[in-house]
């Protein structure tokens, strides 16, 4: 076993001295980074003011949709300050109102200095999403809808700009809107409701903003016409009744489903995903590493030190080292950001952020009391065994990476489908298919990750854990009986028939 130990520390050496390697280490934990800090990153300053104008005929909706905007902007500063408070970034002024748990209470304050929170030291508040500025000079703020796109083409194709502040600036959109809306869907209503018009198609913030506030009215006018009182009216819409879901597998008095729940359902599907890259990948890494070799002779300078069973043991044990460095790495990242964004937030900011900023820490908790991260490791290190088994056989037998392929192409195909299942498994962990798969060898590996923080029954997780090992075991064996014969062969590769009588021999 020497040998094999300094084969495998070899085939270690040699790949973690590459470029690529370093890559994939850095490449996850950027990724995770970047895809949690570039939305807030975007959504604070990558999205420009939408400068807009309205052409209001009724001249009665337009100070409304201003209010709007001017209350949502106000809504999304006064989030950012409560954020600025919550990371400890105030002035001694905001000290009485700010709580020990470093929640906010901005009611109080503006109370009693006034809105002046833009004002506060070291607050920079974000920027208006949207900006209702005047029509361009030639444009009648009174002409029909139809008059007042045809006027305001230029602006609306780019070929002309808006003055705000002095300075140039792009028309985002223009609301156009009719003398009289009308009251209910009727034929020919179109021509006489909201007209929006931009060339962006993606962002609908501010058409939904719109149709949402003049709707609004125009119910509040149908309730006034009809002799209701809008506000019982209102009071009324927001009679409901809450939805609690629970689960009964849960100990008595915890049962209710929260989002923990709901991330303890969905996160084996991320490491899913994370252990059919790092299989496929380190797999390819083996067949590459075989293949080349072989091609270059060193096989052959290899072989007349150590047998070839030494030379396989030691590829799989350096190649399986490499995958549990770079998983050990992706793991420890994914940890690290999910502590790191956890840290410091209270119970009123989750509240204050519709829940989302308590994810982080709900994974952790998941993280710390579940099984997934040991069965992380057990099934990465069986389906790695399993496949690469298959795929060091296949190495053996051809001499160049273009052989290699049409074999490599049902290995593909065989691992997707439990990628294409990631989704749908969770939905239904201990169904018919979650089980059948999961008794699938090949299959077993990806199936059971997903299903580990399910709790599905003893008998799926031991029975399917000695079915996987029997059969690991036995690829082990054929591919180095494959290996032995195939590793100095020439020529074209071995048919399916001649590879059966290696086994038996």
């Amino acid at each position: 076993m020497r040998y094999a130990f300094l084969i495998a520390w070899r085939e270690f050496a040699e790949n973690a001295k590459t470029k690529g390697f370093w890559l994939s280490l850095l490449i996850f934990p950027a990724i995770l980074t970047l895809s949690i800090q570039v939305p807030i990153l975007l959504e604070k300053k990558g999205t420009p003011t939408r400068h807009f104008v309205i052409a209001d005929a009724s001249g009665e909706f337009a100070p409304l949709i201003a209010l709007t905007i001017e209350r949502e902007q106000t809504e999304r500063a006064e989030q950012a300050l409560r954020d600025f408070v919550r990371r400890g970034k105030y002035p001694e002024s905001l000290s009485r109102f700010v709580h020990s748990d470093h929640t906010l209470d901005l009611a109080g304050w503006k109370a009693g200095q006034g809105a002046n929170y833009l004002k506060v030291p070291g607050f920079v508040a974000p920027h208006p999403r949207f900006r209702l500025v005047a029509l361009p000079e030639g444009v009648s703020p009174n002409a029909a809808p139809d008059l007042a796109a045809q006027q305001l083409r230029p602006w609306l194709r780019g070929e002309r700009q808006l003055s705000v502040d002095g300075q140039p600036a792009p028309l985002f959109a223009a609301v156009l809107l009719a003398a009289e809306l009308p009251l209910a869907a009727t034929t020919g209503a179109a021509s006489k409701g909201i007209h929006y018009w931009s060339e962006n198609l993606a962002d609908t913030a501010l058409a939904d903003l719109v149709e949402h506030t003049i709707n609004t009215e125009l119910r509040r006018r149908a309730y006034v016409a009809h002799g209701l009182d809008p506000a019982t009216v209102r009071e009324v819409e927001r009679i409901k009744a809450p939805l609690t879901s629970f689960n009964p597998k849960k100990a008595a008095g915890e049962e209710t489903v929260g989002m923990a729940d709901r991330i303890r359902q969905w996160l084996p599907s991320l490491f899913v995903y994370l252990l059919w890259v790092a299989i496929f990948s380190i797999a390819q890494m083996l067949l590459t590493s075989v293949i080349e070799e072989k091609s270059n002779r060193i096989i052959e300078v290899l072989l007349s030190s150590v047998t070839p069973g030494e030379l396989m043991v030691g590829k799989l044990a350096g190649i399986a080292a490499i995958g549990l460095t770079m998983l050990g790495v992706w793991v420890a990242s994914l940890v690290a950001i999910v502590l790191w964004k956890s840290l410091g937030v209270s119970p009123e900011a989750a509240a204050a952020a519709g829940g989302m900023a308590g994810i982080p820490g709900d994974v952790a908790t998941i993280l710390r009391t579940t099984w997934l991260l040991p069965a992380f490791a057990v099934y990465f290190l069986l389906g790695f065994l399993f496949y690469s088994g298959l795929i060091l056989a296949l190495g053996s037998t051809c001499n160049t990476l273009k052989e290699a392929q049409s074999f490599m192409g049902v290995i593909v195909l065989l691992l997707m489908v439990p990628l294409l299942m990631m989704t749908y498994i969770p939905r239904d962990p201990n169904g018919t298919l979650a089980t059948t798969l999961s008794w699938f060898p090949p299959y077993t590996p990806f199936v059971m990750m997903n299903r580990v923080t399910a709790d599905p029954p003893l008998r799926d997780v031991l029975g399917t854990m000695a079915l996987l090992l029997v059969c690991t075991g036995f690829v082990l064996w054929g591919s180095g009986r494959i290996f032995r014969r195939g590793i100095l062969r020439t020529g074209q590769p071995p048919e399916l028939l001649e590879l059966l009588k290696w086994l038996r021999r």
